[in-house]
């Protein structure tokens, strides 16, 4: 076991992997920008080493300056966190080649899933289910209207590199795929690619009344890849997650054996090691499933797996990534529910920054909060809007749903906007109170007032 954890990362992911690091005895160190400079992240951390400006550019994203403050920190391995450079290959190899340690997945794994068709690709020859699209990246418009006629409309539209939601359209015509494959173009272009290559596009079938859900996979050091149960992250405003829960209220249990099976499939495909999760998308209706893609990193959402499993999967990166070989059994119980606070208006959901005049932060027995500020601090426009997670954990639904209101309500933040309200909201929606609800259910909210 290395004696250092690096934490290449900001805010309330920060944070939480701080107090998993230093709860094992080793020291935490952090980098941060200019404008992070007084967050608590920084404070909380043995080390911490200012990398430049606000931007992410010239701080976060520069792959020399964050292994040179490693390496002059001395740390002997590098927590990535997500986002950033979480699922960048070539950092996790520019770190493995300074001597340090990599708390991840290999860097061949990180690349073969990163692009989404290699990895539905690889998927479908391993006899994982996927939904029918491109084998072949789509270049150009032309391209996209022949393989939407061959896969017939409507079809999800999306850029082959980068995650989280960012630039995906549906398409139910051929106007309204020009309009979604420029989308998609454009966040390709933000993603990178080849040197005067056209956007690389991948086209799928798109599935009407679908959820989300995604399955939390362990690789361990002696080769096992194991299934830690499923995370329903239906709830999403233009196709990025809002609300997460475990476990999933629309799948039957055969279904989620399914499910998890094919999830280990998969993270043995590419031998998988550390933390990862293999998303996708289940057919309400006929109570089926086809794989999405998968993420190379912890995910935002893992409070609700580590409440209903009882494990603590940065601690688990750790003890896999210095190679210790164990066994990992676990019972999952009760029902967890997370809700992403965000600097945010709550009816629109534009980004909202400014400073934090009043935050409290509710607490009580199945109450969690991962926050990355406190008051006095400032939610700048430089970085993602997520303030903190609040995470409730119930022996049931029912219970958890209880818990979830009086939470929220006690919740309070003022000066930038948040997003509050309409957690609260959400909470009175007969649909989700049910748990018969789809990724459709935010825009249906906002249509109905």
């Amino acid at each position: 076991m290395f004696d250092s954890v690096l934490v290449a990362n900001r805010g309330e992911i920060a944070r939480r992997i701080i107090r998993t690091v230093r709860r094992m005895g080793l020291r935490a160190i952090v980098v941060h920008s200019e404008a992070d400079a007084e967050l608590p992240f920084v404070a909380e951390a043995d080390e911490a080493v200012l990398l430049g400006p606000a931007s992410p550019a010239q701080s976060y994203l520069d792959v020399s300056k964050v292994i040179d403050a490693a390496r002059a920190a001395g740390a002997q391995a590098v927590h990535p966190g997500y986002g950033f450079l979480a699922e960048n290959a070539a950092f996790a190899r520019a770190v493995v080649d300074a001597g340090l340690v990599w708390i991840g997945p290999d860097p061949d794994a990180i690349e073969r899933m990163g692009d989404k068709i290699n990895a539905r690709n690889l998927m479908e020859e391993a006899g994982v289910p996927v939904a029918a699209g491109t084998r072949e990246p789509v270049t150009d418009l032309a391209g996209a209207v022949r393989a939407a006629e061959k896969i017939g409309y409507p079809v999800m539209v999306k850029a082959a590199g980068g995650g989280g939601g960012i630039g995906m359209g549906v398409a139910h015509d051929e106007d309204s795929l020009a309009k979604a494959f420029e989308q998609a173009s454009r966040a390709a272009a933000r993603f990178g690619g080849a040197e005067g290559a056209g956007p690389a596009i991948l086209l799928e079938r798109y599935i009407e009344r679908a959820r989300h859900v995604e399955v939390q996979i362990l690789g361990l050091a002696d080769g096992t890849v194991i299934a830690l149960g499923e995370r329903d992250c239906s709830v999403q405003r233009r196709h990025q997650k809002v609300v997460e829960e475990s476990p999933s209220p629309g799948i039957t249990p055969e279904l989620r054996a399914r499910m998890l099976a094919a999830a280990v499939r998969a993270g043995e495909t590419v031998g998988y090691r550390g933390a990862g999760t293999v998303e996708c998308l289940v057919d309400a209706d006929a109570q089926d499933f086809v794989f999405l893609e998968m993420n190379t990193r912890l995910q935002v959402e893992h409070p609700v797996t580590e409440l209903v499993t009882g494990l603590d999967l940065v601690e688990h990166q750790i003890r896999i990534a210095a190679g210790e070989v164990y066994a990992v059994e676990t019972r999952p119980s009760g029902h967890a529910i997370e809700f992403r606070v965000y600097a945010e208006d709550p009816k629109r959901f534009f980004p909202g920054p400014g400073k934090i005049d009043v935050w409290e932060e509710p607490s009580g027995e199945g109450v969690r909060v991962d926050s990355g500020y406190v008051a006095g601090n400032t939610v700048t426009p430089f970085y993602d809007p997520l303030m903190a997670k609040l995470c409730v954990h119930g022996a049931t639904r029912e219970e958890a749903l209880g818990l979830a209101r009086t939470a929220v309500a006690a919740f309070r933040v003022e000066g930038p906007k948040n997003n509050l309200p309409f957690c609260a909201e959400l909470l009175d929606n007969p649909e989700f109170m049910t748990g018969d609800y789809d990724t459709g259910l935010v825009s249906k909210m906002r249509q109905a007032r």
